[in-house]
């Protein structure tokens, strides 16, 4: 998109039917999704590079976006995850120093399909009253009965398996490798700050793809396990639920984070379910239960754990955390085993960075478990 051209035209249709018409913005194309919004106002590559967000049209409730360009080494991932974008204010040009690229050059580069000068305010509006759907945005479609009728075949995110589609096929290392302190991550869609928050700490981490079965770990003879997050329906992992099963059945530390929460619940015989609109931005407050603390926390799913079948389970899991908006259940300690877990992101990269502790926390007990079964 040039300053000295007028912007191609661009439609975003919704499931329901309702139309909205903008600026074309990335390259032109049509793309599908479940579209939802964020509230965070930076980090946007961050959040485009998110694994969770693959097949969802994003929303941001940001007016200015594009403004400060892109960087490479904020990445999350290997590229952009989203599906689409859609935003109010798109900007092609950029003003920080240290940036590589401009947005629109990002997504010209990533192949991203998005839309700008959308009323993004009643859009998340309407998604917060009516709740998340399938959306279609294009540019090269101007057929809006077309787009309307191409919309109705996208599929449903409630029983959709997604996670096998975006983590790293092959196992790699991160950190130091002389390490005395070995942590395996099952990749099921992890974002590379994760990691890094794990390498700092002084561990060697050696990341897992989808396809790894429990013994694939164990023979690495890990100190800790982590069960990553991802997207789609958890639900419908039962490749997924297994290994959060055996990971928990097994003595050593282990720590779940967002759809990892949810794998360690279902295998639990604790529900999941899929929310009206989910939970995603910076600015979510939590409460720890265990302190009586407050923390503002980085989210981005889709689901939840039943907290209805938590109250007929307490003698098999421990609640740690709570959502302060919703009282959704934020964090769970599994009785009688070494697992805990959180729904949010406390790696929150581009921030804040209150639940960072909750790596100190698991290395801990990973030190714990080394020492105790030297």
């Amino acid at each position: 998109m040039k300053h000295d051209t007028a912007p191609d035209k661009g439609y975003l249709v919704l499931a329901d039917g309702t139309v909205y018409t903008g600026h074309a913005i990335g390259v032109k194309g049509t793309t599908t999704g479940e579209i939802c919004f964020n509230t965070g106002m930076t980090g946007y590559q961050e959040t485009f590079t998110d694994p969770s967000y693959f097949g969802q049209i994003l929303v941001s409730t940001n007016v200015h976006v594009g403004n400060y360009g892109c960087k490479d080494s904020e990445q999350e991932s290997d590229g952009v995850k989203i599906a689409g974008f859609v935003c109010r204010n798109f900007s092609d040009h950029y003003s920080r120093k240290q940036g590589d690229q401009s947005l629109q050059a990002y997504f010209e580069d990533n192949k991203v399909v998005g839309i700008s000068n959308i009323d993004t305010r009643a859009l998340v509006r309407k998604i917060r009253t009516e709740g998340a759907m399938n959306a279609i945005i294009s540019s090269e479609i101007l057929d809006v009965e077309e787009l309307k009728r191409q919309v109705k075949e996208v599929p449903s995110m409630d029983g959709l398996e997604l996670a096998s589609k975006v983590g790293n096929a092959d196992e790699y290392e991160v950190g130091d490798p002389e390490s005395d302190l070995r942590i395996a991550v099952v990749d099921y869609g992890v974002k590379s700050s994760i990691i890094e928050n794990f390498a700092v700490r002084g561990a060697l981490v050696r990341v897992f793809p989808a396809s790894a079965v429990y013994d694939d770990i164990v023979n690495w003879n890990p100190d800790g396990i982590f069960i990553s997050n991802g997207p789609g329906d958890p639900a419908a992992m039962d490749y997924g639920i297994e290994m959060a099963r055996q990971v928990i059945e097994d003595d050593r530390p282990s720590f779940g984070i967002c759809l990892g929460h949810q794998l360690f619940a279902l295998a639990s015989g604790i529900p999941t379910y899929k929310m009206h609109h989910g939970h995603r931005g910076a600015n979510h407050p939590v409460l720890n239960t265990d302190n009586g603390l407050g923390e503002i926390t980085t989210q981005n799913h889709g689901f939840g754990v039943s907290a209805e079948a938590i109250n007929d389970n307490l003698d098999k899991v421990e609640v740690t955390h709570r959502n302060l908006n919703d009282q959704t259940i934020e964090g769970l300690r599994i009785k009688g085993r070494n697992a805990f877990s959180v729904q949010y992101h406390p790696e929150a990269s581009a921030g804040p960075h209150d639940a960072r502790y909750l790596f100190d926390q698991f290395i801990s007990e990973v030190k714990k478990y080394k020492k105790e079964s030297a």
